[in-house]
């Protein structure tokens, strides 16, 4: 069966647009420096930036990357009355990987995105933006796995219901094994998962899906993640919850584990709606982000950056001058555009870190009702796809025709593999193939589809990561002090998306107002994303600045 697709494979294609002269100073002549000078302050006051040279003007900060992280830094800067300009590679979008696409009357989101936090400030700022077009969902997502469908997180009773009586048992023999010999000091994922969970419910639950998203044997995979991501449970307590009244669970190292997203919120026309608003207020407040600017270059001298080198669609190049500047850019490809360049140590530090690529395949669907579920995580090893989303699950505005059904399906890859160049036709054909082969759809209800490819979307959390991530850290901290890092791939560190927003304001409030926060305790330590343990608050001190999420109380 053939249909039709349109591929968003290149995202910084060329558009019109003016263009923009750069001012070689370091070439100048003395008697040209004036009017070098009063070049480049034209040029400022045409992209509407300040002139720092201007009398009164003595803060200007440059935001690399227009995502929730540097819109989320931007519109704090914005509260603050300190000025800002955004600069963003996309000629089209910002919200980076939380946009949102349009294809056939459909729209898809780069991954389903949850509107949950455990800081009250971060849901009343979705609140701010939004307001009636943010909208609670309840949720339901579940594991696929040899065609039956397991609650997630995980249930004892549903589990074992649907695993049979004979595997049941298994499960439980290998977690007694698991407790009687735990490995000890465990340092990979699979070691500090099978000692919670057991061997096989760590090969059904957790292998085969955390191998797609990562690309690497979860015997390879740092414990850090692990410990990150499900901390705090094990088979006992998931057992326990499932089988025993509420009153009967205890508290201390027992307290009841309760779903954090029951329920969550949801922009109505997608996640990408919330920076759209973001985008629009920030452009009102006199700071437009720059669509179509690549950084190309960041230049530093005496100890602090001075401007960064933009690319604009055309291929003109502009030198944007600040006093601060934020970057959300992958660690290693800002280390590897610094003008003059790092220490040697510091690049080999920033290009040994990894990144993990993946590649949405999104179909329009004949049909109104596919599955219930907003997304799920497909375990069989059968199949290449890692995740399906039913968007219109999320918000009935997800789609023009309510008798149609837009899914995206997650492929994970590196940019090296040969799945990344893939003609988006092939892709289309193993979306649609595999659509079929798990029971979803039928071929020929599968109408369209476009494909949309997300370089660099999660760090790599190996064996050396944070050895390498020091290096950088510690180097720009001391030599670039005006540098901030912040985001998932400006700090090389999986946060979600209130997280990822929490370190942009903070670093804001530090340039804008002499703050000391730290944006890297954000997400260190925290408690399982998924869960919340009853009994401590969900709120958080905004007089404090208190980062989310919370600690465990010991």
């Amino acid at each position: 069966m053939g249909f039709s697709g349109a591929g968003a494979t290149e995202r910084n294609s060329k558009v019109d647009g003016p263009s923009v002269f750069r001012p070689q100073l370091g070439e100048a002549s003395v008697g040209a420096l004036a009017e070098c000078k009063r070049v480049a302050c034209r040029e400022l006051l045409l992209c509407r930036m300040p002139d720092l040279s201007a009398p009164g003007v003595t803060k200007h900060v440059v935001v690399m990357g227009a995502g929730p992280a540097g819109l989320s830094a931007a519109y704090e800067l914005t509260r603050h009355r300190t000025p800002v300009t955004v600069v963003e590679k996309d000629p089209m979008q910002v919200g980076g990987i939380a946009r949102t696409l349009e294809f056939m009357g459909c729209r898809f989101d780069v991954g389903p995105h949850r509107f949950f936090s455990k800081s009250a400030e971060i849901e009343a700022l979705w609140t701010e933006v939004l307001g009636d077009e943010i909208r609670s969902v309840s949720r339901l997502t579940r594991i696929m796995y040899r065609g039956k469908f397991f609650d997630y997180p995980i249930k004892a009773s549903n589990a074992f219901l649907n695993l049979g009586p004979y595997e049941t048992a298994r499960c439980l023999l290998s977690y007694a094994q698991a407790r009687l010999r735990p490995v000890v000091d465990p340092q990979s994922f699979e070691d500090w998962v099978s000692n919670q969970f057991g061997r096989r419910l760590f090969e059904i639950f957790f292998k085969t899906y955390t191998e797609k998203v990562w690309g690497i044997p979860t015997s390879e995979l740092s414990a850090d993640w692990a410990g990150q991501r499900i901390r705090g449970l094990n088979l006992v307590e998931v057992i326990r919850n499932a089988l025993l009244p509420a009153s009967w669970r205890g508290g201390g190292e027992g307290a009841i584990v309760k779903t954090l997203v029951d329920s969550f919120r949801y922009p109505r026309r997608g996640a990408g709606q919330m920076w759209e608003a973001v985008a629009a207020r920030l452009a009102a407040a006199g700071h437009p982000v720059r669509l179509g600017d690549e950084v190309v270059a960041v230049r530093h001298a005496n100890g602090r950056v001075i401007s960064v080198v933009v690319k604009d669609r055309n291929g003109g190049t502009l030198d944007v001058l600040g006093s601060e500047f934020i970057s959300t850019m992958p660690i290693r490809e800002l280390i590897a555009k610094l003008e003059p360049a790092a220490p040697s140590i510091v690049r080999a530090a920033a290009d040994a870190l990894g990144y993990r690529d993946f590649i949405t395949v999104n179909l329009v669907v004949d049909r109104a009702n596919v599955f219930p579920d907003q997304w799920i995580y497909v375990h069989d090893p059968g199949v290449k796809v890692g995740r399906i989303g039913n968007f219109k699950n999320f918000s009935a505005a997800m789609v023009d025709d309510s008798g149609l059904t837009g899914l995206g399906m997650e492929y994970f890859c590196f940019e090296q593999d040969g799945m990344w160049s893939w003609p988006d036709a092939d892709l289309l054909d193993l979306g649609r193939r595999e659509l079929v082969a798990l029971g979803i759809v039928r071929p020929e209800e599968v109408k369209a589809g476009m494909v949309y490819r997300q370089p660099k979307a999660y760090p790599v959390y190996d064996g050396e990561y944070l050895g390498h991530l020091a290096v950088v850290r510690e180097w720009v901290s001391r030599a670039l002090p005006n540098l901030w890092l912040v985001g998932r791939n400006g700090m090389h560190h999986y946060n979600n998306q209130d997280h990822s927003m929490m370190t942009g304001i903070l670093v804001a409030r530090n340039i804008a107002l002499g703050a000391n926060y730290d944006p890297w305790l954000v997400n260190t330590d925290a408690e399982y994303h998924e869960e919340e343990r009853v009994g401590e608050g969900s709120g958080g001190d905004r007089g404090a600045g208190r980062q989310v999420p919370q600690r465990i109380a010991s």
